[in-house]
């Protein structure tokens, strides 16, 4: 389904949805970071998506990384909240769904890179080649603040 992100642009349309979602900050033991390159917009992002009813959000985080990626994951933790109104995504079919996600930190237990249909790419880069990779500005909020280190989960 085609979409197009808005983030702190005031010609967004107004939400008339919200959707938990969920993403990894997943590192390797040599500190890489675990991106995919997305098939519908081709930018890099963190892995994620939805969460199914009847699964809880680690089994979410669990089950999107290693749906997109190949990589089993174990969830040690949450990195963040990122619930800003001013995040919006259109979908064609009329849906504008204000962003709602949780965002954990992951640790590799398991598996090998693999792509999916919703992962064009799928690779460990150091966080020094961030910059040279084109990043929505609200993922890449979300990789800087799983990079930093603090023990405060990001609240916004």
């Amino acid at each position: 389904m085609p979409k197009r992100d808005y983030f702190n642009d005031p010609n967004a349309p107004v939400a008339n949805s919200i959707v938990v979602a969920v993403s990894a900050v997943v590192r390797s033991d040599r500190g890489k970071l675990l991106l995919i390159e997305r098939t519908d917009n081709g930018l890099f992002a963190l892995p994620g998506g939805a969460q199914d009813i009847g699964e809880s959000v680690t089994e979410a985080v669990r089950r999107e990384v290693r749906e997109e990626t190949g990589i089993v994951v174990d969830v040690i933790g949450l990195s963040g909240i990122y619930s800003d109104p001013r995040h919006v995504i259109a979908y064609d079919d009329g849906e504008v769904r204000q962003e709602f996600s949780l965002c954990f930190h992951a640790r590799p237990v398991g598996g090998s890179l693999t792509t999916s249909s919703e992962s064009r790419r799928v690779q460990w880069v150091d966080p020094s080649e961030l910059d040279g990779l084109e990043i929505h500005p609200s993922m890449r909020l979300r990789i800087d603040h799983g990079l930093s280190n603090t023990d405060q989960p990001y609240l916004g």
